[in-house]
C-alpha cells in the first residue's frame, strides 16, 4: 500500500467512503449523501488552494483518504487547519488511518501549517485513540451541538502542535 496524492479519478472511492460514512456512522454529520459533482468540486477547490488530499492506494484499490483545510475563514486562523481522515469499510484496524494522518502531519510540517485540529464525534473510540497516539490532546468538548440519527452527539476537540 503507498500514500500518494488524490486525482480526479480517485473521485468515485472517495465519493463512495464518503457516503459510506454519512449513511452508516456520525463521523460525517450530514444527512444527505453528497453528488459526484460536490465532491469534484470539494477535490478541485482543495487541490488549486493547494491544500493535500491523499489517498490509501492498495494495488489500485482507494481504501482510505485524508485531507487537511482551513479552520476558520479568517485570516488570524490561516496557520491552523481541521484534518478528515476516513478509511473504506473492511479495511479497518490495518494502519491505514495511521499511515495517512503521519502523511498529513509530514506535509503541513513542511508548510506554513502551527496547528493541525481535529473534531471527532466523542463515541468515535478508534479515532480518539489513532489521533492520541500521534501527539494529539484533547483541549475541548462540545456536548449535544450535533444531531444525527436522531441523537444529539457530542463533538470532542484535539490539536496537535507542529511547531513550538
Amino acid at each position: 500500500m503507498r500514500i500518494r496524492d488524490a486525482t480526479a479519478d480517485d473521485q468515485p472511492s472517495i465519493l463512495a467512503i464518503t457516503n459510506h460514512f454519512i449513511a452508516s456512522g456520525t463521523a460525517v454529520w450530514t444527512d444527505r449523501p453528497l453528488t459526484p459533482e460536490q465532491r469534484s468540486a470539494w477535490l478541485a477547490e482543495r487541490q488549486q488552494r493547494g491544500l493535500p488530499i491523499l489517498v490509501a492506494d492498495d494495488d489500485g484499490d482507494v481504501v482510505g483518504f485524508a485531507s487537511y483545510g482551513p479552520f476558520r475563514p479568517w485570516d488570524g486562523y490561516r496557520h491552523t487547519v481541521e484534518l478528515s481522515v476516513y478509511v473504506a469499510p473492511g479495511c479497518e484496524r490495518r494502519g491505514i488511518g495511521r499511515r495517512l494522518v503521519t502523511s498529513l502531519l509530514e506535509r503541513a510540517a513542511d508548510s506554513s501549517v502551527h496547528v493541525i485540529v481535529a473534531g471527532i464525534e466523542a463515541g468515535n473510540t478508534a479515532s480518539l485513540g489513532l489521533h492520541s497516539s500521534l501527539g494529539f490532546v484533547e483541549v475541548g468538548r462540545m456536548p449535544q451541538v450535533g444531531r444525527k440519527f436522531d441523537r444529539w452527539l457530542d463533538l470532542v476537540l484535539m490539536q496537535r502542535i507542529l511547531d513550538d
